[in-house]
């Protein structure tokens, strides 16, 4: 048995056996080929050529029974790759001209189909580059020998073990009943994670060197809220975690007893306690566990999970008339894409950017691409008809992205109208307080939106100078510094004088260490996964708000982070003893 311990970002224990997958690129290097194996090398090629149609036509079969032909219909495009003549006798001529190795071959003739494919002005032929990468990368991994791992193979009670797992591929694997992820890398706030505990599916991040330890079924268990990983767990290890399990499930129906509790201090102060939702899955836990309107849905995973095509805005306006008639009578707040960065925008950018978290992401992205974004609108604000429609603005830096939005939108609703389709005139318009060019006018743009979302954790990665997911600059990112405590003190006021709402639904809005101080510091909104909710709201009762507004003088006027931490756990203990949900909050 082996005790292993990363970061744990998901909450929850999980119990099963491993199914290891690699997912990083395949290193490929040139060898000379004697010219009496050449003809072998070819052989070699051509059989893992007809391996990977196998695979991949056995994945489309799956993928079409589960999932639907639509979904199914992204590997119809690999195997047409696949059986492209012109593609595999590219690679036969140069594995025979260069006498070199197959993969090399490969490697060296999708490179070059890459730069024409890059030069294409047709958007929808460039965008099958990407089928092209993956169909290699198959291919390469068949010549290598490495195992590729299929949807179908996800029975029973698995745990994915990986270096790595983009949020679609986190997406697929966690409806198809995946029990637990355990990773070599990512964070907190990856969107890989958001996956997971959008999926109830307990992760572990930041476990390095983790594939190598393991093979195929292993039993491996993973506990998500104090982040560690047990291979090869004996009998007795097992009836804990068990008992740990059933102990977090009970908790659970117990805490669905707070639904109908009025969410407000002990005397009497109403906080509005909403969702944070990225799956449609979610909504049910959104109404079940008492949350008052859905006060972030992240657009972008629509686009997540459906890429490598783009969503149409029939698409849209479904999903999104489903968010505002699930948050009813409550608003729903829905969130303009937030691409770019890391967010898997190559199919929207069709660029490489030396710096994408300071690059074409956000708003400009969707500025700058209006055919992409006129879609969504025009979904959008047909849904809004069906309910309290609030319009959402991400990574706003200055107000004059706040007219072109405005100008743009005056655009889509004269096109509505004069294709003669119902949509909502009236919504309310915010903007993502998350960087902080934002925060410090946070006076002025209140006086041309009808809200604020303060984002707080893009806010503290760009006030901080720290990449969120950098575990070497981790101890860096502190939601209590002063800064930033400061920042949404600004924020807040700002919007009180202008008698607009303000919410926030980063992290901090559902960390029970910090929502109370949240509060006292004047936020009466606070947005988080539906499953904090109950949490969020019984520890809300216990205080009065007087209280509460004393902790945050005292908070504002602290130096540093640490001092900040101390004051908060000294307060939280001086009332009750630190239960289970605050020492998570306190060891995240």
């Amino acid at each position: 048995m082996q005790r292993l311990h990363g970061r744990g970002v998901a909450d929850g224990i999980a119990i099963g056996r491993s199914i290891c997958i690699q997912t990083r690129r395949i290193e490929v290097y040139r060898f000379p080929i004697p010219d009496a194996e050449v003809d072998a090398e070819v052989e070699r090629f051509e059989e893992a050529l007809r391996r990977t149609h196998r695979e991949i036509s056995q994945l489309r079969k799956h993928v079409g029974s589960s999932l639907g032909d639509e979904m199914a219909g992204i590997f119809e495009a690999h195997l047409l790759l696949l059986q492209d003549s012109a593609f595999s006798g590219s690679v036969v001529e140069r594995i025979r001209q260069e006498q070199v190795n197959a993969e090399w071959a490969v490697h060296r003739t999708v490179e070059e189909l890459e730069e024409r494919f890059a030069l294409i002005e047709n958007e929808y032929l460039r965008e099958r580059n990407e089928d092209l990468r993956d169909v290699s990368r198959h291919l390469l991994r068949v010549l290598a020998g490495v195992a590729a791992h299929e949807l179908s193979e996800i029975e029973g009670d698995v745990i994915v073990v990986a270096d790595d797992l983009t949020p679609s591929e986190a997406v697929h694997l966690g409806r198809q009943g995946v029990r637990g992820f355990a990773l070599e890398s990512g964070g907190r706030t990856s969107h890989t994670t958001i996956i997971a505990r959008s999926l109830n599916v307990p992760l572990v991040a930041g476990l390095e060197g983790l594939t190598g330890r393991l093979t195929d079924h292993d039993p491996v268990i993973v506990d998500g809220g104090s982040g560690e990983v047990i291979l090869h767990p004996n009998s007795q290890v097992l009836d804990d975690y068990r008992a740990r399990r059933a102990g977090l499930e009970q908790r659970e129906v117990e805490m669905l007893a707070t639904s109908e509790l009025e969410a407000c201090t002990r005397d009497g102060l109403p906080v509005s306690l909403m969702a944070n939702i990225d799956l449609e899955e979610e909504l049910g836990e959104a109404v079940r566990f008492g949350a008052a309107g859905i006060g972030l849905y992240r657009s972008e995973f629509l686009y997540i999970e459906r890429s490598p095509e783009m969503p149409r805005e029939e698409d849209h306006l479904a999903v999104y008339r489903r968010v505002v008639q699930a948050a009813a009578p409550y608003p729903a707040v829905i969130r303009t894409y937030d691409l770019g960065g890391r967010k898997l925008a190559r199919e929207v950018m069709h660029t490489e950017e030396e710096n994408p978290v300071l690059g074409l992401r956000g708003i400009r992205l969707t500025l700058a691409r209006p055919e992409v974004f006129r879609t969504q609108l025009r979904g959008l604000f047909r849904a809004g008809l069906h309910g309290d429609l609030w319009v959402l603005l991400p990574m706003i830096s200055t107000l004059e992205e706040v007219h072109r939005f405005r100008a743009f939108a005056a655009e889509v609703i004269a096109e509505l109208e004069a294709d003669g389709l119902p949509f909502q005139r009236r919504y309310k318009l915010g903007v993502m307080i998350e960087v902080p060019s934002a925060a410090l006018t946070a006076d002025l743009l209140a006086r041309e939106v009808d809200f604020f979302a303060i984002g707080t954790n893009d806010l503290i990665q760009y006030s901080m100078a720290v990449d969120r997911n950098n575990e070497h600059v981790a101890d860096l990112y502190q939601p209590l510094h002063p800064a930033i405590l400061r920042l949404l003190r600004f924020v807040v006021d700002a919007a009180a004088k202008e008698g607009i709402e303000v919410e926030i639904c980063g992290e901090m809005a559902g960390d029970p260490r910090m929502a109370p101080l949240l509060v006292g510091m004047g936020l009466r909104r606070l947005s988080m996964s539906p499953r904090m909710v109950p949490t969020i709201k019984t520890l809300i009762r216990d205080f009065d708000c007087a209280e509460l507004e004393e902790l945050a003088g005292r908070c504002l006027e602290l130096p540093c982070a640490s001092e900040v931490e101390a004051c908060v756990d000294r307060f939280l203990e001086d009332r009750m003893a630190l239960g289970p949900e605050l020492q998570r909050g306190a060891s995240g």
